[in-house]
């Protein structure tokens, strides 16, 4: 007999199908929506504007009108944006030029900013005749000098004292760079220039000397830690001084003039310490004949080094020619020599200071600042 299972079987309940299934049926009102729906469908299909190649113009236009409502606004906005952020650019640019006058010319700042923004606005700080000054040339020549008197000096500038030092400092700048400005126009007048030639063999001859460190690293310290330049800083100034030491040479006609007939009689085999007391500008040595009263070496730094290097050429007994120094032209005799050391004498030609040259130009060109300075 078999066993019955645990899980009683369900019954399934039997339903019967309806032969036929009856129609669901719209509501009326459903009806008759749907009706007016088809109706406006129709209506606007039959409304459609036919499209002939004699209205085509006229349903473009018709197109394009209906676009422009769209695109005039985006225009509109962005003449609004051109207009409001070139308003603003005017605006920064104005309070900048503002802020930068009452500073360089109100407070006269020497800060590093604005030396920077004198580097690349041209601002003036005075008019030398014709030619305008720039405030940067002002701001380099000042700020070299109280650099120095800074670190190395030590000393401070917001005390009284300090403040009457600076003040002198900064006319001194004022006067030097107006007084460049005049140079200039005398250099370009008698058509003198300094190449960038010149100015690295001016510099290597110094530097041959040991005057300004033995190697690249000491030269760029000792420019740095004394006044604040870099290399090109001290070209600029080095190219400004042969400027003016090449203007004077080429006016002074006086004093090549001596120092030719000098050297023309010391070819002759006139007594070099005879004329040297008569015709030297040298005071110091004039009364000994020229002589130095010293033995010079390579190291002296009371020699010009083009002086030196003329010197340690000659023999006992040799003369040189005309050695221009940049302040005076000389003309050198070599005594003796020993242990490596020259005993030697010149005859020296000092020429006219510059201002013998600018002062003229000046009276009839009166230069105009636009800073003052209060040295009281």
């Amino acid at each position: 007999m078999k066993k019955k299972s645990k899980i009683a079987k369900l019954a399934i309940p039997k339903f019967k199908v309806p032969k036929k299934v009856p129609k669901l049926s719209m509501p009326s009102r459903l009806r008759g929506r749907q009706k007016q729906a088809d109706a406006k469908l129709v209506e606007a299909i039959q409304n459609l504007p036919r499209i002939t190649n004699e209205t085509v113009a006229e349903h473009r236009e018709e197109v394009l009108s209906s676009a422009r409502k769209y695109i005039y606004p985006l225009s509109h906005s962005k003449r609004r944006v051109v207009v409001i952020t070139s308003g603003l650019l005017i605006a920064a640019v104005v309070l900048f030029f503002t802020f930068c006058t009452l500073q360089l010319y109100k407070f006269q700042s020497t800060s590093t900013f604005m030396y920077g923004v004198t580097q690349v606005i041209p601002f003036p700080v005075a008019k030398a005749g014709p030619a305008w000054v720039s405030y940067e040339s002002y701001l380099f020549e000042l700020r070299h000098s109280v650099h120095y008197y800074q670190v190395q000096q030590k000393e401070d500038f917001s005390t009284k004292a300090g403040k009457k030092h600076l003040a002198k400092l900064e006319q001194d700048a004022l006067n030097q760079v107006i007084q460049d400005a005049y140079i200039k126009q005398l250099a370009s007048k008698n058509h003198v220039t300094v190449s960038d030639n010149e100015v690295t063999s001016e510099v290597n001859l110094v530097r041959s000397e040991n005057r300004l460190g033995s190697s690249d690293q000491v030269f760029k310290n000792v420019l740095s830690e004394f006044w604040g330049w870099t290399v090109k800083d001290f070209q600029r100034e080095l190219k400004q001084q042969l400027l003016s030491q090449k203007t004077v040479a080429a006016l002074d006609i006086g004093t090549q003039t001596r120092a030719q007939n000098a050297l023309t009689q010391v070819g002759a085999g006139a007594d070099f310490a005879k004329l040297a007391s008569t015709v030297s500008d040298d005071l110091s040595t004039k009364a000994n004949g020229g002589d130095y009263g010293i033995q010079l070496d390579r190291t002296n730094h009371d020699i010009d080094p083009r002086v030196l290097d003329v010197l340690f050429k000659l023999k006992p007994g040799q003369s040189s020619t005309i050695i221009n120094t940049g302040y005076a032209l000389e003309i050198d005799k070599v005594i003796d020599v020993t242990g490596g050391k020259v005993h030697a004498a010149h005859i020296v030609f000092n020429f006219q200071n510059i201002n013998q040259y600018v002062n003229p130009l000046k009276a009839k060109q009166k230069p105009h600042t636009y800073i003052r300075i209060n040295t009281q």
